[in-house]
Parts: structure tokens; C-alpha cells; sequence
């Protein structure tokens, strides 16, 4: 690895959505290891339970975090429906996706001015075009529900962000970049 590269996984956002854990949060050893050199990390709601949540607190140097519509009462007691943050100079909208449809979430992104949207609920990996945004839904590492596991990161270029989706053994499948 080169110095760029050992540098971006050191200032790198992390993107969960999807535990659906008991517990625990069901982490590959890729995907822990990724937590633990974020700078911060996402989730997308349906952590499942308030233990999930704690885990993902004690492990992440910050998160940030919504509910799902899977998750119990504890957990909707401490988190938003939706949380608007700023990484590398870029907004990000996060929402786990339950409540809306793709004209009222490009509606949302418009009003709160993001540049990524970053949504779970479907289990699906994917990177696409949205409107003016960039909309990220990282799947699930732990309950894919017939899709490929997996998990999002994102990192700075120097000109730009880079968006991956990695299998959680840590292979890139899919990259977009927003220069």
C-alpha cells in the first residue's frame, strides 16, 4: 500500500446500514478493521437492538447514526429519523430510506442542500446518480438478505471524494468519484 493510500484509509468515512444484530454487531474482521481506522462512521439505521448501538459507539472514533424501522424502542429513543453532517467539505444526508419515496427523498436532499445521500432499508448495495446528489446505500454486512454483504467507505482524493462499496472481506466492487 502506498502512503496516498495508507493515508485515506486513515481519514475515511465508513458507511453501515442493516446490522439487524442481537447483541452483537456481527463484524467481519475486515469490516472491524475498517471501523477502527475511520475517522467516522454512518449507520443507516436497523442497528436492531440498543446493545448494537453501544457496540458501534464503543467502537467508532465518531458516529454518526438513524433509525430504522427495524429497531426497538431504545433505540428509537436516541436517535433521529435523520441526521444532516458534514465529511471533507462535503454534506451528507442520512436517512434510512423506510419513509420515503425516490421523489420525496430528492426533495429532502434539495432542502437540506446535501451532496451524498446515504440511505439503507433495501439491503442492496448500490452507488448511483440521484438528481443532483450522489445517493449511497452501502447494503448490509451482516444480513444481506440475498444480496452481497457488504459496506461503504468513502475518502478524500485531494480533489474529490472516492465512494466504495467492499465486500466484507474487503474487496472493492464498485467505486464512483465526485470531483
Amino acid at each position: 500500500m502506498s502512503n496516498d493510500a495508507s493515508e485515506s484509509e486513515r481519514t475515511m468515512l465508513v458507511i453501515l446500514a442493516d446490522t439487524h444484530g442481537t447483541g452483537t454487531p456481527e463484524l467481519t474482521e475486515t469490516v472491524e478493521s475498517a471501523l477502527a481506522k475511520a475517522d467516522m462512521v454512518a449507520h443507516a439505521g436497523d442497528f436492531t437492538d440498543e446493545r448494537v448501538l453501544n457496540a458501534f459507539e464503543q467502537r467508532a472514533e465518531r458516529l454518526v447514526a438513524v433509525v430504522g424501522n427495524s429497531d426497538e424502542k431504545a433505540v428509537r429513543d436516541r436517535l433521529p429519523e435523520m441526521q444532516v453532517f458534514e465529511y471533507a467539505g462535503y454534506r451528507m444526508l442520512l436517512v434510512h430510506g423506510h419513509t420515503h419515496t425516490e421523489t420525496s427523498l430528492t426533495l429532502l436532499a434539495r432542502q437540506e442542500n446535501a451532496d451524498i445521500v446515504i440511505v439503507g432499508h433495501t439491503h442492496r448495495p448500490t452507488i448511483q446518480e440521484f438528481g443532483e446528489q450522489l445517493l449511497v446505500n452501502p447494503g448490509s454486512h451482516a444480513d444481506p438478505r440475498g444480496n452481497r454483504a457488504a459496506f461503504g467507505v468513502i475518502h478524500s482524493t485531494g480533489d474529490g471524494l472516492a465512494v466504495e462499496l467492499r465486500t466484507v472481506d474487503g474487496q472493492t466492487f464498485e467505486t464512483r468519484h465526485d470531483n
